[in-house]
């Protein structure tokens, strides 16, 4: 029975590191590639793939995307835009630095200058200043919802404690709790056949003494 309850307890243990790991190391994977690529190209927004996670702050495209929301967009060349596209760019009016997810009212080429007109779903108006080919950032694909505020989330430092300082503490206290269990097993193995070796020692000595 003991040793049912040991296998059990080892079998559940190596399934909560396994579901560990594979949560952690692809969060830990793609964090780290955008860090880095966030320093490497300071004027891009970092990507892995070619797609892009954006998190939605504003309603201005519901019911498409809400606020909240975390979308997945994918760089494209400026002359691969259609008409009804959802496009993700940086905000002529703003800071340079802010981008905006709208839909493509109109493709404007006057001398060979490419140039979108966009318009937020749920905005009873366009927006003022067009969009020059330059300021694209990439294609709306999809959506996933809500998750832009786990994303803000984690990115806070009570989320960062909570979505890797502590999975990374639990992966390592697991590891180490696996090893203790696993000595303890070998000690109580080595006891129990030591054991039953002096047990046959002494078995032997009371036959050759009779």
């Amino acid at each position: 029975m003991t040793k049912q309850k040991t296998n059990l307890k080892d079998k559940i243990l190596t399934a909560i590191g396994t579901v560990m790991c594979i949560i952690l190391i692809p969060v830990l994977v793609i964090n780290l590639t955008l860090i880095a690529k966030s320093y490497i190209n300071k004027d891009e927004v970092p990507s892995v793939g070619g797609y892009l996670p954006l998190i939605v702050l504003t309603d201005s495209m519901v019911p498409e995307i809400y606020s909240g929301d975390l979308i997945i967009c994918h760089t494209e060349d400026a002359e691969a835009i259609k008409v009804d596209d959802i496009i993700a760019f940086f905000d002529p009016a703003g800071n340079g630095t802010s981008i905006v997810t709208h839909r493509v009212m109109e493709i404007v080429d006057e001398n060979g200058k490419l140039e979108f007109r966009t318009k937020g779903d749920n905005n009873n108006t366009e927006d003022k200043l067009l969009v020059p080919a330059e300021s694209l950032v990439g294609v709306y694909k999809t959506r996933i919802a809500g998750l832009g505020n786990v994303a803000m989330f984690m990115q806070s430092s009570t989320g960062l404690i909570v979505c890797v300082v502590l999975p990374i503490v639990l992966l390592v206290g697991y590891d180490m709790i696996r090893r203790r269990l696993y000595e303890k097993k070998k000690d109580d193995n080595t006891a129990a056949l030591m054991a039953e070796l002096e047990a046959l020692r002494a078995e032997k000595a009371r036959k050759d003494a009779e």
